[in-house]
């Protein structure tokens, strides 16, 4: 084991990709440094170690790794004469020390299963020189108890189960994150009963496939069980995800409608609006089944804030089906949907399918859901104009520092001047109630009601 006594003194620098799942593990590599006497910078230049957290989803993923790493060579030396540049995440898990063969300046490799070993492998870079890698297999959830560096004092991601077992055909993360593993639901609310204490007001629960929390313990799933308890915590917000269609059951969706912390929003991924093609996508329901089940949420929940996720082009995608896409999205009426050209990623089903469709094709289908989304979206928000909505206050606007931004229940970005007698920092995770009187396609913006409490 290297000695750690080396890293004391030492700033470094993470730049997080990806999915929500990295920015809890990069929180978690944060607070491992902090408690190794390391110093966080605000910039790559100003660190000694700059730590790239990576997601494999998509093939951009790979170019922007590749030229931030390269970036790295021109940047001045640091103050302490030396650099170590680490690769962590899906990435790093997919291809280890292969990885070396395009980034000749990286020192350091932790794959998503290894991010415990952080400290002694960077403090071993500093100390041997060579290159320092680890891509376990197996997760052995000791990430769990790492100390952590949130980047908010009021919201906290909480991650209830790592790994998935659906083998969506274009997907890779099974094979970078491993099978499902659920954490025991005591420790988790365990957990969120300290972060309560701490004064945490907001959190995520985090898992590839929040539904199926549980079944690898050979009970069942137990989300909704798991929503129930952490909602007897006195958190005052909870939002989770992922979750996966299929494995949404009627008793989460009842826990969902009866837990007042449990906030009226959820991610719903549908990926595609035609059954052909999600059958090809392995996504294990139909376009009417996905259909019939936002009903359902609709019954229960009638103001919900719905999300997904929509991936155009996918191989053998004909313009019948893209239209199926469309019409799902006006039926379904989704809130905001996050919407990906297609990427090969090698070592997936998908990436074997021959696919003829011409790419401006592809974009051009692209464009058009955008504009259906903006519709779908732009509605929604139309159901807050002339109503009190409780922001929970995150900071000010980048355009402009004296209007706060913060979220809704509904996960909206609301905007509200500052009020009077009162300066920004007092005001980050407090809750204002802002008086609605402009909804647009992404925000609300209004004025405070009351004073924040």
């Amino acid at each position: 084991m290297a000695n750690l006594s080396i890293l004391a003194g030492k700033t470094y620098f993470i730049r997080t990709f990806g999915c929500q799942m990295n920015l809890h593990d990069s929180e978690r590599v944060s607070g491992l440094l902090d408690s190794c006497g390391c110093l966080q910078a605000s910039e790559p230049a100003d660190a000694d170690i700059v730590i790239f957290m990576t997601c494999c989803v998509r093939e951009a993923a790979d170019t922007r790794l590749y030229g931030q790493c390269s970036s790295c060579k021109s940047l001045p030396a640091p103050p302490s004469g030396r650099r170590v540049v680490a690769v962590g995440g899906c990435i790093a898990q997919r291809d280890g020390e292969g990885l070396l063969t395009n980034l000749d300046n990286v020192d350091v490799i932790f794959g998503t299963h290894s991010i415990t070993h952080v400290a002694d492998l960077l403090a071993a870079a500093f100390e041997q020189g060579g290159h320092q890698v680890r891509t376990e297999e197996i997760d052995t959830g000791e990430a769990t108890d790492m100390p952590w560096h949130r980047e908010t004092t009021y919201h906290a991601w909480v991650p209830i189960m790592t790994g998935c077992n659906n083998f969506c055909s274009y997907c890779i993360v099974p094979y970078v994150r491993g099978r499902e593993k659920s954490r025991p639901m005591d420790e988790i609310v365990d957990e969120v009963s300290a972060l309560v204490r701490q004064g945490v007001r907001s959190i995520t629960l985090l898992g590839q496939n929040v539904n199926s929390y549980g079944r690898d313990q050979g009970s069942g799933p137990r989300f909704a069980e798991l929503l129930r308890r952490v909602g007897d915590t006195g958190i005052e917000r909870i939002y989770f995800t992922s979750s996966h269609p299929k494995d949404l059951l009627p008793e989460t969706i009842d826990a969902m409608a009866e837990v007042p912390a449990v906030m009226p929003q959820l991610h719903l991924a549908v990926q595609s609006g035609s059954s052909r093609i999600l059958k090809l996508m392995n996504r294990r329901y139909t376009r009417e089944q996905y259909l019939d089940l936002v009903q359902r949420v609709r019954a229960h929940i009638p103001n919900i804030a719905l999300t997904t996720d929509i991936i155009v082009g996918f191989p053998g995608e004909t313009e019948e089906d893209f239209e199926q896409t469309l019409t799902l999205v006006d039926e379904a009426q989704f809130a905001q949907a996050f919407t990906f050209i297609y990427s090969k990623r090698a070592g997936t089903p998908a990436a074997e399918i021959f696919d003829p469709t011409p790419r401006e094709v592809i974009q051009q289908r692209f464009d058009r859901l955008v504009k259906h989304v903006e519709t779908t979206a732009y509605a929604f928000n139309q159901h807050s104009l002339d109503t009190v909505v409780p922001m929970l206050i995150e900071g000010s606007s980048k355009k402009n520092d004296r209007i706060l931004q913060g979220k809704s229940p509904w996960n909206q970005t609301v905007h509200c001047p500052i009020p009077d007698d009162y300066e920004t920092h007092e005001l980050v995770g407090q809750v204002l109630d802002v008086h609605i009187d402009t909804a647009r396609t992404w925000y609300l913006s209004g004025n405070a009601v009351g004073n924040p409490r």
